[in-house]
């Protein structure tokens, strides 16, 4: 059974159109870097990037505390912490020799902290990077704190609705993303043909989600991604059969 109280998430993909958006559910001592492998099965990213979160304290912080103080002392409060950026400023993050960002604030380590210790109120929210390259963000909102002691932990996390497919690898970001949309919406030209064989499909509807599919994936998938950020390992030809969803063939 569920014996930690349930955080539900809703969580949209940054500067896309149509949205692309999930709404799921972790244990709230779920760790942040398994948040992150979660993050990435959802919106289909490959486990070959960079990713953190990043958190802002500061508005967090306000909703915390106006449950507990009138508004003017909130607003005072919140002007002595918006003084201090290490506190404002928090980025969540495995350790990584190839992070070359310039972040200035405080830095949690993703492997050690735990989602309970970073987000305690409803409606706080915080945003999941991944690829500083393409730049894809996805904005995250925890929108209830369930207690459900009938739930099997096994079923989480899990996945309660959603739309569209997610990111395409090394696209070019949100931009390259409708490009590939808009090419395989028309079916023909040169941008077609071209993403075609990069790709290797005819056809790609990136509107679809097939919720089933997701959460079996959400049972397996981030293993996978713990093992290739935390232990330097090398998928098995099981896993890439998972991953490539070689099961549906």
């Amino acid at each position: 059974m569920a014996s930690h109280p349930i955080y539900q998430f809703y969580a949209e993909l940054a500067d896309y159109e149509p949205k692309i958006w999930r709404r799921f559910q972790v244990m709230n001592n779920v760790g942040m870097a398994k948040l992150g492998y979660i993050m990435m099965t959802l919106f289909e990213m490959q486990a070959s990037h960079l990713f953190c979160f990043n958190v802002p304290m500061a508005a967090n912080f306000r909703k915390c505390v106006k449950k507990h103080i009138n508004n003017n002392t909130n607003g005072k409060v919140i002007d002595l912490f918006a003084e201090r950026s290490d506190l404002t400023r928090l980025r969540i993050e495995l350790p990584s020799e190839d992070d070359f960002s310039e972040f200035e604030g405080r830095t949690l380590d993703a492997a050690e902290t735990k989602v309970k210790n970073v987000l305690t109120e409803e409606t706080e929210t915080i945003t999941f990077s991944y690829d500083y390259g393409d730049g894809w963000e996805v904005h995250m909102v925890l929108e209830k704190i369930v207690e459900d002691k009938d739930l099997p932990g096994k079923e989480l996390p899990r996945v309660l609705e959603g739309d569209g497919y997610g990111i395409i690898e090394d696209c070019g970001g949100p931009g390259g993303l409708e490009d590939i949309a808009d090419a395989f919406n028309k079916k023909k030209g040169p941008e077609y043909r071209q993403y075609c064989e990069w790709l290797g499909v005819q056809d790609m509807d990136l509107s679809s989600f097939d919720i089933g599919d997701m959460n079996y994936r959400l049972k397996k998938v981030p293993r996978i991604y713990s093992d290739i950020y935390e232990y330097g390992l090398e998928p098995t030809r099981r896993s890439m059969d998972l991953l490539m969803r070689n099961y549906k063939k």
